[in-house]
Parts: structure tokens; C-alpha cells; sequence
């Protein structure tokens, strides 16, 4: 008896097995690739820089102007007196020793409370504002220097002049009034200085060779 059966059926499951695994190896399986999609990303808020504190530049000391008025006083070494008269941003003072030196000077005022004036002859005077009510400096007369320090004159005290004709003669007359009514001035006949004579500080009347003239305020 032929046992051909089971060896026919054996070799048709290793034909089945060996196609199994060739179907395999040819189609293989597919690997599933899975897609995730990222959330959009979160916009990045600007980091916040530390704030930094900027201390404001220390103000300038603000300038000290000239309050306007006169300004009256002696030199330090006592021998003149000084007069200045402000307005605005311009000045006139007047320089004088009672006998025979004296000297008119004029200029600006400068925003810091300095002033530098100038005369006839290379007169000059620089002077700064101390406070509100007194004035220091230094006046330059022919070969003098004439430091001094002034203050803000009242009533009655203060700066005069004088111009006119007596006699013929050219008058022309400068008076400092001090606080303590002592007055420094030089009268000039055709430019000869002499000591002046006495005004009336509340009219600015005065009398020159018997003639009665009127000395006025001296304002810039």
C-alpha cells in the first residue's frame, strides 16, 4: 500500500508556508507614521526690562539778577564812594572820592547777577550781586583799584547829576547820597573839579555860585 497521501500533504503545506512567508517579505507592513501637529506657539511676550530709574539731572541753581535800585556804599579802604543804578539789564555807577577822582561807567547786566561796566580813561568796574540787597566788586579809576561792597539804598540816598551853565561856565556835578546822609561829589567849571556842594537829596536842589540848579536821579 502505497503512503504517497500524507507525504503529498506535507509537501502542500510547506508550498502553502514558503508562499505565506514570500507574500510577506514582498508587501511587507506598512508602518503608520502618525502626524501630531504642534499647537501654534505661544507669541513670546517681550521680556520686561528691568525699569531704570533715571535721577533727573540736578537743576542748575537758577542766576540771581540785579534787583533794579540804586546801590550805595564806600570803598573797603574808605578813601571813595560807590553808586550803581540798575534797571533792566543795563547799569550806571559812579565812582568819586569828594576831591578830585571820580569816574561815570555804564554797561550791561549779565542773567547770573554780573556786571562789567567801563569809562572814559580805561575806567572799568566788575561787581556781582550777593544775595538780593548788596553788591561786591572791584573799580578800576586811572592807577586805583577800589574794592568795595554796596547795598540797595532807601529813600532819599541814592545816585545824582547835574549838568549846566553858570556864569559861562560848563557845571557839571556828580553826587553819591549815602544811607547815613554823608555825601561824596565833585562839581567840575570847564572840567576843574572841586569838592561839590551840598544837594537837597528829597528836591535835588542845589546852589552853585549863587545860582540854584537841580540835581536829578541818575537812572540808566
Amino acid at each position: 500500500m502505497k503512503r504517497s497521501g500524507p507525504l503529498l500533504t506535507l509537501l502542500a503545506g510547506l508550498l502553502v508556508g514558503l508562499f505565506m512567508l514570500s507574500l510577506n517579505a514582498t508587501t511587507g507592513e506598512k508602518s503608520t507614521s502618525s502626524y501630531v501637529k504642534q499647537s501654534p506657539s505661544t507669541k513670546a511676550s517681550p521680556s520686561t526690562a528691568p525699569t531704570r530709574t533715571t535721577r533727573p539731572p540736578s537743576p542748575t541753581p537758577s542766576a540771581t539778577p540785579v534787583p533794579a535800585g540804586v546801590y550805595t556804599g564806600r570803598t573797603d579802604d574808605d578813601s571813595s564812594a560807590v553808586a550803581i543804578t540798575v534797571r533792566d539789564d543795563k547799569a550806571i555807577a559812579y565812582v568819586c572820592d569828594g576831591h578830585n577822582i571820580e569816574s561815570w561807567l555804564q554797561g550791561d547786566v549779565k542773567d547770573d547777577g554780573s556786571l562789567r561796566l567801563t569809562g572814559k580813561g580805561g575806567a572799568s568796574l566788575d561787581g556781582k550781586v550777593k544775595g538780593t540787597k548788596e553788591i561786591r566788586g572791584t573799580a578800576h579809576v586811572g592807577s586805583g583799584n577800589y574794592a568795595f561792597t554796596i547795598g540797595r539804598t532807601k529813600k532819599s540816598s541814592g545816585l545824582y547829576r547835574a549838568n549846566s551853565t553858570v556864569a559861562g561856565a560848563r557845571i557839571e556835578g556828580g553826587w553819591i547820597v549815602l544811607p547815613d546822609g554823608e555825601q561824596v561829589g565833585i562839581l567840575k567849571r570847564d572840567g576843574k573839579p572841586s569838592p561839590a556842594p551840598r544837594i537837597d537829596p528829597e528836591t535835588g536842589a542845589v546852589t552853585v555860585d549863587g545860582q540854584q540848579l537841580t540835581a536829578r536821579p541818575v537812572t540808566p
